[in-house]
């Protein structure tokens, strides 16, 4: 085995330094609550997914598998591919519109969760201040067609380029819409239980201690960084300036992280890969 593999990507690609930016994580909330805008995939979470009673557990779940797609090796980021197809490959649901039951792991429900993902990331990572030519926009959506193979898909059916990404978006769109489910669920990202005790007693049993007043600013700020018409279905939340506060706070935010401990910014997985990257370099 070639310990010093730097699987699917490397230090000189885009998705390396886009996913250097620990502001993804405001990236991440975005993506999901675009992702809610589709009521088939909407129904694949619900009726699949325990993800009320164990959001962070998901969110950190999540969180490695993007991470070992990303930076681990070649052979690990093929293991977690081959882990995720086949745990989807158990899983169906039934539309809630038609009474259909489908496969979850339907080629149009994973393009959608694909897209939605690196769109996320990229534009978060550029509005938050990180510096991106068209090209390395263009270059981070190729790069990320790889991610898209992992989870079953064809990479030629995956759009690989800013220009074919808003071409998606628009081909899409007819099809999303806000139904029950996706405004609980977006209610649920909004709110969810916070897994730490707060400095002081809650009053009236409401969590809205230091640790909620910042994960509703976060919040605020992924859903400030929607597309305009995702915030139109979700009823035109926010005031004409809020795609500038949004840019304003995620900036902010972005510094503030930047400050922290590298270890607390980047995750065992993304040390690893630089580990191996250094010793690559240095052996040259």
């Amino acid at each position: 085995m070639d310990t010093d593999d730097l699987g699917l990507f490397g230090p000189g690609s885009v998705t390396w330094k886009v996913h250097d930016e620990p502001i993804l994580i405001v990236a991440g909330l975005r993506s999901l609550y675009l992702q809610t805008l589709h009521p088939r995939a909407m129904a694949g979470v619900t009726q699949n997914s325990n993800y009320r009673s164990d959001a962070w557990g998901r969110l950190v779940r999540t969180g490695t598998y993007i991470d070992t797609v990303n930076y681990g090796t070649t052979a690990e980021a093929e293991a977690a591919g081959r882990r995720l197809r086949a745990r989807h490959a158990r899983l169906h649901a039934t539309d809630l519109f038609t009474g259909e039951r489908f496969r979850i792991d339907e080629p149009d429900l994973l393009r959608w969760v694909h897209v939605t993902e690196v769109e996320s990331f990229v534009s978060t990572a550029r509005r938050a201040g990180l510096s991106l030519t068209d090209a390395e926009v263009d270059g981070y959506y190729a790069e990320q067609r790889r991610a898209a193979a992992l989870v079953g898909l064809d990479p030629a059916g995956v759009p690989g380029s800013a220009a074919e990404v808003a071409d998606y978006y628009r081909a899409v769109r007819p099809e999303l819409r806000m139904t029950k489910e996706a405004a609980e669920t977006a209610l649920f990202l909004t709110a969810p239980p916070i897994p730490w005790k707060l400095s002081r007693p809650a009053r009236l049993g409401l969590n809205l201690g230091p640790p909620r007043w910042a994960y509703f600013g976060v919040a605020g700020t992924a859903l400030g960084l929607l597309p305009p018409w995702a915030l139109r279905l979700y009823g035109g939340l926010g005031l004409p300036t809020t795609a500038l506060s949004a840019d304003l706070s995620v900036r902010t935010l972005r510094l503030a992280l930047a400050a922290l401990p590298r270890n607390w910014r980047e995750s065992p997985i993304q040390q690893a890969a630089k580990t191996r990257a250094a010793r690559r370099t240095a052996a040259a």
